[in-house]
């Protein structure tokens, strides 16, 4: 559940806007939305022409440029020190490409996730100097390795360093330091990927060799797929490479991503940052995840058709291998939250376990986030060491939590909606307690968000809105797709699909039809039937059948019209602080106090449709009581032992018990908790 925000909107100016610019109305609309207002920046906006301050504005830029035409000149061995994300190997492709087409004696390192962890190490540093390597070229890495990197120095290597993360105290002493966040560093886009930053190196090694579209023709594939899987905003210079990326990718001349491409099985289908985000880049990931992500950089390297299909099968097994893991962790995690639900009624959700694999706790923690609509830090331990990922959400900085809690950490980085770290085994307790504590001296936790751009009228919902949606393309961080709300519509049918993973809804309003597809959902995620009405959250989008195309409406989220989200997530947030002992006025307290009637209802619906199974929150709406109050009308029925509950990720299983004689609600130990609370 998420509380809805439809964006304002300045109709008079989206109004003149449109008229003055010869534009539709609804892309007039989303541009306002985003925030552009000015003619001239929204030409700029909508225009395919690409647009790149000078890379010489990045400070060191120049430094950097000369130590390696320098090497390239002198032929001296150059690594390539890279990192295992597709950030990282994306930019290890793309320098290493560049430099071998300029007659560079060049190679490239990427340090195994499992085995070295994120960064420099100074025994991969020992064998390049053994290897003959003089010159190191740091991406998407380098700026904390200050300690390696006068390491490397002691050795003789001279380093180059290109990094785009979080500028830390102590800056190494290296020939040249080149991220954009060093505060006097005058580039006016800091929102470059590590890919991005390389890219941008090459404009400076290629100033006065080479004009800009040349370079992109080559080089913005890769740095496409880097951008897209760090998730950076698609804004100014990012959208320039992607918007360019995305064209050359629909024909690829690498043969290793043309591999990639078909084994997502979009060989002969557009592609969007979108679709490259949940098919070509999680299968780079995943390398990196489980194994070695030389794989990746070898494949988008190679020229070797036969290698190439090979190493995409490799990529795509190991993207499954990771999948299943996934699942296997959410599995058990789902049953612990069934046996324990204190664990989900904290402010910041913590969890820990024994050897969960390290390259998937990330994801883990978003997909646990998600179901719950708080942070998320999942903790795997590892013997007497642990390590962790955490996933925020929006209004809540997760580093600067974990910041607050950095004495029992023995390492840790990251930024305000993802973070990693680790601890000792025996410091989980303690960094739970400090955690809880932290977030329960904050004056309140954000509730989850959904935002949709605007509300849309069912009638007017036809093909031509795909022409201004499609104009802000790519999507991404920075510029999301559109989300639409269709509110107040009849459910006239629903039909499932393909073995009852999906659903098709046939959905009306004052005479408009609407065919919606809810993906990915089971009957287990769906509550709805025919005769609701409700309000949808939805995407725009094409589909392409038989020859001819068709709009195509995607359920992002469904909620009953009747439900008030926001007033349900607060209802149940002071059932939580209750329940786990935090500061709650009792006034707060007093709207979750239920009556007879309350519990009356609840058990009556159970009894005539013999328990229930399905979200909680969606069992509030129907019978029209609040969350907070249903939560302690069922903890007391639990206690009373008239039900048994088990609930999870995904819904509440909900059984009555043979009771014999009366019970008396009043002797629930929640109720008289909650009444004593209020005198």
């Amino acid at each position: 559940m998420r509380k809805w925000n439809v964006a304002q909107l300045n109709k008079e100016k989206a109004l003149s806007l449109s008229e003055d610019m010869g534009i539709p109305m609804l892309l007039s609309v989303l541009l306002c939305i985003r925030g552009f207002t000015d003619e001239e920046k929204i030409s700029e906006f909508l225009s395919d022409e690409p647009v790149f301050s000078d890379p010489f504005l990045i400070k060191d830029m120049d430094k950097a440029a000369e130590r390696i035409r320098i090497a390239i000149e002198n032929f001296e061995k150059i690594c390539i020190y890279g990192d295992y994300d597709a950030d990282g190997v994306t930019a290890t492709a793309l320098l290493y490409s560049y430099l071998y087409s300029v007659g560079a004696n060049v190679t490239y390192y990427i340090p195994s996730r499992a085995e070295e962890g994120y960064g420099m190490n100074t025994e991969a540093l020992t064998q390049l100097f053994a290897e003959g390597v003089s010159l190191i070229v740091t991406v998407d890495n380098g700026i904390s390795a200050a300690e390696e990197i006068a390491y490397a120095k002691s050795l003789g290597m001279d380093t180059v360093v290109t990094d785009h993360h979080t500028v830390p105290e102590i800056i190494p002493d290296a020939v040249a330091v080149v991220d954009l966040h060093q505060s006097d560093c005058n580039s006016t886009f800091k929102e470059l990927s590590g890919v991005g930053v390389a890219l941008k190196l090459v404009m400076a090694l290629e100033e006065g060799y080479s004009e800009l579209e040349d370079i992109l023709e080559n080089f913005a594939d890769l740095a496409t797929l880097g951008t897209i899987g760090d998730v950076v905003s698609l804004t100014d210079e990012n959208r320039s490479i992607v918007k360019e990326g995305v064209r050359l990718l629909q024909n690829s001349d690498r043969v290793g991503i043309r591999a990639l491409i078909k084994s997502s099985g979009y060989e002969d289908k557009p592609l969007t940052a979108s679709t490259l985000a949940f098919t070509v880049v999680p299968r780079i990931n995943a390398v990196g995840r489980l194994g070695l992500s030389t794989r990746s950089v070898e494949l988008l390297l190679t020229e070797d058709e036969e290698l190439a299909e090979k190493l995409s099968e490799e990529l795509s097994e190991d993207n499954r291998t990771r999948q299943q893991i996934e699942r296997d962790i959410l599995a058990e995690i789902d049953e612990r939250i069934k046996n324990d639900p204190a664990l989900t009624m904290q402010s910041i959700i913590i969890i820990d376990g024994d050897n969960w694999h390290q390259g998937v706790i990330g994801i883990v923690a978003a997909r646990v986030k998600s179901a719950f609509g708080k942070p998320c830090i999942i903790i795997s331990r590892e013997g007497e060491n642990a390590r962790a990922s955490g996933r925020s959400m929006e209004g809540f900085s997760l580093s600067d939590a974990i910041f607050n809690c950095s004495d029992l950490l023995e390492h840790f980085g990251g930024h305000p909606m993802a973070v990693g770290f680790s601890l000792r085994s025996d410091n989980i307790e303690k960094f739970k307690e400090a955690l809880y504590s932290y977030t329960d001296s904050l004056d309140e936790m954000p509730l989850p968000q959904l935002s949709l751009d605007c509300k849309l009228n069912p009638s007017l919902l036809d093909l031509s809105l795909l022409d201004s949606i499609s104009a802000l393309e790519p999507f991404g961080a920075g510029n999301p797709s559109p989300v639409f709300g269709l509110y107040n519509m009849h459910i006239d049918d629903i039909k499932e699909l393909s073995g009852g993973k999906h659903r098709k809804l046939i959905v009306s309003r004052e005479g408009a039809v609407v065919t919606a597809m809810c993906f990915g959902v089971d009957v287990t995620g769906f509550c709805y039937k025919t005769g609701d009405t409700v309000d949808l959250a939805v995407a725009l989008d094409k589909n392409f059948y038989a020859g001819n195309t068709y709009l195509s409406v995607i359920v992002r989220d469904i909620k009953l019209s009747s439900v008030d989200n926001e007033a349900q997530l607060i209802s149940e947030r002071v059932y939580e602080r209750f329940c786990t002992g935090r500061s709650v006025s009792t006034e707060a307290i007093r709207t979750i106090i239920p009556d007879r009637n309350d519990f009356s209802l609840v058990y009556r619906f159970l009894r005539n449709c013999g328990g229930y199974s399905g979200r909680v929150d969606m069992l509030s709406g129907r019978l029209g009581i609040s969350l907070g109050k249903l939560r302690v009308v069922l903890t007391a029925m639990c206690e009373l032992k008239l039900i048994e509950m088990l609930e999870g990720m995904n819904k509440a299983e909900i059984t009555l018990s043979q009771v014999d004689g009366k019970v008396e609600l009043q002797s629930a130990p929640i109720i008289h908790e909650l009444t004593e609370v209020c005198k």
